[in-house]
């Protein structure tokens, strides 16, 4: 016997709160992506249809509208739930996250991998809360395996540090090489 009674409980929605929310977001930015496709791709003549740069993007910029206009409807049309701001507010709140990575990304050239990785580690790791000594040294722990793995061992080639230049000659051959 099956577990799913009637095609209605097959197709039961279960809204979350900032559902709605999400479903606007979505819509406007696929229209956006679709209205851009113009500017953004070209036209070739002789070439069939299937064959266009821009037929298939077009095809799935065209789908993302649909099934944003969908998932709209059934955010609009289903029970409406308490909490859509705090659920708002908490997506915002996560983007937090990402402002770190891109003022990592901005320090690292400036700094150099091994002094940045460790300086965010210990700085995300204040951030989430964790104040301990043995938690922080466990972050410098972290930073100095993940710089040991990707620049030494993984030869992973990322931007030197200015700083580095200021270093004696020989630390700064070693830190410029393997750290």
């Amino acid at each position: 016997m099956s577990r799913v009674k009637t095609l209605q409980a097959l197709f039961k929605r279960y809204r979350r709160p900032g559902d709605i929310v999400f479903a606007w977001i979505v819509l406007i930015f696929a229209i956006f992506l679709l209205s851009q496709i113009w500017s953004q791709t070209t036209y070739r003549s002789g070439t069939p249809l299937f064959a266009q740069p821009r037929f298939w993007p077009a095809v799935s910029l065209i789908g993302m509208v649909g099934f944003a206009l969908f998932h709209l409807l059934g955010s609009a049309l289903s029970e409406r739930l308490e909490g859509r701001w705090r659920e708002v507010l908490l997506w915002i709140a996560s983007l937090e996250y990402a402002g770190w990575f891109v003022v990592y990304a901005l320090v690292v050239p400036i700094a150099g991998y091994l002094p940045s990785t460790i300086l965010f580690a210990i700085a995300l790791t204040v951030r989430v809360g964790y104040r301990s000594g043995r938690i922080l040294l466990a972050a410098v722990a972290a930073a100095l395996v993940i710089v040991l793995l990707f620049r030494t061992f993984l030869q992973v080639r990322l931007p030197a540090g200015q700083w580095y230049q200021s270093l004696p000659d020989g630390i700064r051959q070693i830190m410029l090489t393997y750290f």
